[in-house]
Order: structure tokens, then C-alpha cells, then sequence
């Protein structure tokens, strides 16, 4: 069975990506065909980077990374939930993408995006980032609106119509990352 992350990408206070990410979990537990977590970059307090060393070379001299790389490389799979900063991801998401390589690659991720444009500009920087580290990434993406999906730009009340699509990424980060198994496994197709 397929084990994907549902990662929360802002550490900040007050931040929305909680009820977005537990949102997504209470959607994907009931399809059966998958394990599903939430990781909260805030339990990992990663400091800027501070290894000495590319993640390429998985070399990892700190405690924090070393905690942080086997938690990722636990799973098949991440649904990103990103708020948008400044037409961008924020700091903290990227900064933990950052810290790792291998951890990452041959797998699929699929984005939620939350802010005032639905956090598609801090999707469209996290493909970029993700397409170097050898991630699929699906093209379904959940965009919601602090303007029409929170009341008063607090309490979390999706539009029903958001349902369907997270239901459509859900369906395409399983798929890829079931394609991806053998990849994940060192199997390599050859004549």
C-alpha cells in the first residue's frame, strides 16, 4: 500500500494549513487505498540549512536532518498544503525541501494551495523546485480562496466543488506513485 505525507508547509502562528491539511486528511482516510499522514514542519524545527555538505551527496551531519530525512523517506508520496507568501512558497516548506535529495526522488506529489489567489504562484515555484528533485508532480492542484473558502479569512469552510478536485489529485499521486514503485526499488526496465 501506497503511504503518502500530507505535509503542512508554514510554521507561522495563526496559520490556516491545519485545518486545510486536516481537511485532506478526513477526505483521503476514507478511500482505502492508501495510508495517509499529516507531518507538521513545526514538530521538526529545522534551522536554515546548516549542513555542510549538498543533499545530493547524503552526506548529513546533523541530528535534525538526519530525524527529517527518515520521516520522508518513509513515504511514497506527499500532498504538499501551502499557504502563498509574497507570490511564493514559504520559507520554512522550502527550506525543509531543500535539506534533502534522495529522500524525495522517484516519487509523486500533488499540491493544495491556499492565499488570496488560491496559492497557485506558490504551486507553480514548488514545481519547478520538485521537478529538480526528480518528483512527479500531478497536474490536479486544489486552489482555495482566503476570500470564498475561509469566513472572515479565518474559519475554514471549503466550497464543495474543491471536494472533487482533491478527489482527482488524490487519485493521480496514488497512480504516479504506484507507477513509480519499481523505480523506488532500484527495479530498472531494460531489453
Amino acid at each position: 500500500m501506497i503511504d503518502v505525507a500530507i505535509i503542512i508547509g508554514s510554521t507561522r502562528p495563526g496559520r490556516k494549513g491545519e485545518a486545510v491539511a486536516g481537511w485532506v486528511h478526513d477526505l483521503a482516510v476514507r478511500r482505502g487505498d492508501a495510508r495517509f499522514e499529516v507531518v507538521d514542519l513545526a514538530d521538526f524545527a529545522l534551522p536554515p540549512l546548516d549542513e555542510p555538505m549538498p543533499a545530493i551527496t547524503g552526506q548529513y551531519t546533523r541530528a535534525h536532518t538526519r530525524t527529517w530525512a527518515a520521516k520522508i523517506a518513509s513515504y511514497d508520496a506527499y500532498v504538499f498544503v501551502t499557504p502563498e507568501y509574497n507570490h511564493s512558497a514559504p520559507g520554512p516548506l522550502k527550506n525543509a525541501i531543500d535539506y534533502l535529495y534522495a529522500e524525495w526522488t522517484n516519487k509523486a506529489v500533488g499540491f493544495v494551495g491556499y492565499g488570496t489567489a488560491g496559492g497557485a504562484r506558490a504551486i507553480e515555484h514548488l514545481r519547478l523546485v520538485m521537478s529538480c528533485l526528480q518528483v512527479a508532480h500531478v497536474s490536479a492542484q486544489v486552489e482555495l480562496s482566503l476570500f470564498t473558502d475561509f469566513e472572515d479569512f479565518t474559519a475554514f469552510h471549503p466550497a464543495r466543488r474543491h471536494k472533487d478536485t482533491l478527489t482527482t489529485l488524490l487519485d493521480q499521486v496514488i497512480a504516479w506513485s504506484t507507477a513509480l514503485r519499481a523505480l523506488r526499488r532500484g527495479e530498472h526496465c531494460g531489453a
